[in-house]
């Protein structure tokens, strides 16, 4: 017998039919000798339009209520589902956020866990039920209810398994699996079987939108392993587990994020102290900058140019403040160019292989795209570039790095 959390996302539960075959999945795997708790979304598009009726009566909604609105979408979901569990002759019991006493902080609509008290969910898989809870939402100390954020109900999941010590959580979705690149782009995409926390992390930090990022921060913290696959059919989908056994590929994955704009300022005064400046203004707003780059001005002498690169949710709310700075440094210009994309490669063998950024860097000139700037970390390089490449970019380097071919073949370019 083992212990499985199953997260259900929007698609899986978006009508009384998804919700049958949800029901019908999780009886099958409790009547297989498992202990079953299923975690669900609201159901597709219900969030939003909660949302838009807020913004309906106000612009700026207070938060508070905003949480407490928001968080109906999966209280419906999970009254649905285990009424449907219960229709197929099963037994259930839905469960929200301060049942299972998920304590949260207080930052409303994107709160943190703090703890999860697993008992409640413990005594209702004693009593042979499957157990279902509203994802995306806890309570916070003074007993107000919070929601987790966009992508909300994988935290959970994955909260709640590590809290119950399940033995796997199942993130069972529109897709049936994590894949090498994204398969509408690259059509010799793969799907993996077997990717570490730490590949997984860097891949869902880079636009690949199979997992949540703090899901999988959680579950490589407290090694919970999940298994990414399909709603649609009971095939094996993606193990993401630790390294260890795992085959160290070059590269694993190739993503790609169409989300950040860039930035330049143009002749900043170069003494110590300004760089600084620049981005703790920006820190001061909660605007987080990515890719950094100090190169000497264009027109010489004692002045720099800075580039980096922001979200383009942030750009809008974040100009004022970098013309004003700009100002402050003396006039320096700013230059913005939303058209640009970041393409990355992904791998944990990239620790022991030497020229893997210069192959890279060799595959993107070979199809006459120019790289404007260049980020790296121990496992994963990063390009910035035109957004016109994006897809030559990914499949040239998903192909030239090999990921078209295989395991045993990915990586060695």
């Amino acid at each position: 017998m083992a212990l499985v959390v199953q997260k259900y996302g929007g698609t899986s539960v978006g009508s009384l039919d998804r919700m049958k075959v949800v029901a019908e999945r999780a009886l099958r795997c409790q009547r297989a000798g498992n202990d079953v708790v299923l975690i669900v979304s609201a159901m597709s598009g219900e969030t939003n339009r909660l949302l838009g009726m807020a913004h309906q009566i106000s612009a700026t909604p207070e938060m508070r209520e905003m949480d407490v609105l928001a968080a109906t979408g999966e209280q419906v979901s999970a009254a649905l589902v285990a009424m449907t569990v219960q229709a197929l002759g099963g037994k259930a019991r839905s469960l929200l956020g301060h049942q299972v006493n998920i304590q949260t902080d207080a930052a409303f609509t994107k709160a943190r866990i703090n703890t999860i008290e697993g008992s409640k969910v413990r005594s209702t898989l004693d009593r042979g039920e499957i157990a279902v809870v509203a994802g995306f939402q806890g309570v916070d100390p003074d007993g107000n209810i919070t929601t987790l954020g966009r992508g909300g109900s994988d935290t959970s999941a994955v909260a709640v398994a590590a809290a119950i010590k399940a033995d796997v959580c199942e993130s069972v979705t529109d897709v049936d699996g994590v894949y090498t690149t994204d398969p509408n782009v690259c059509p010799s995409a793969r799907k993996i079987d077997r990717i570490s926390y730490e590949e997984m992390l860097e891949l869902a930090s880079l636009g690949a939108k199979v997992l949540q990022i703090r899901s999988v921060e959680l579950a490589m913290k407290y090694g919970v392993p999940i298994h990414v696959r399909s709603s649609f059919n009971d095939n094996l989908g993606t193990m993401v587990t630790n390294e260890e056994g795992l085959e160290s590929v070059v590269v694993a994955g190739v993503a790609y994020d169409k989300g950040e704009a860039k930035v330049q300022l143009i002749n900043v005064p170069d003494r110590p102290g300004i760089v600084a400046a620049i981005f703790g203004s920006l820190a001061d707003r909660n605007v987080s900058v990515d890719m950094i780059i100090q190169s000497p001005s264009r027109e010489g002498g004692t002045t720099t140019d800075v580039t980096f690169t922001v979200a383009k949710t942030d750009l809008t709310r974040c100009k004022n403040l970098i013309e004003a700075e700009a100002r402050q440094l003396g006039g320096a210009a700013v230059e913005y160019d939303p058209d640009i994309v970041k393409v990355s490669i992904v791998g944990l063998g990239m620790r022991s292989h030497a020229g893997i950024a210069s192959a890279m860097f060799r595959l993107l000139a070979a199809e006459g795209i120019n790289i404007q700037a260049i980020s790296t970390s121990e496992i994963k390089v990063s390009c910035l570039i035109h957004s016109k490449y994006t897809e030559l970019a990914v499949r040239a380097l998903h192909d030239g790095f090999g990921l078209d071919k295989g395991p045993g073949t990915a990586g060695q370019g």
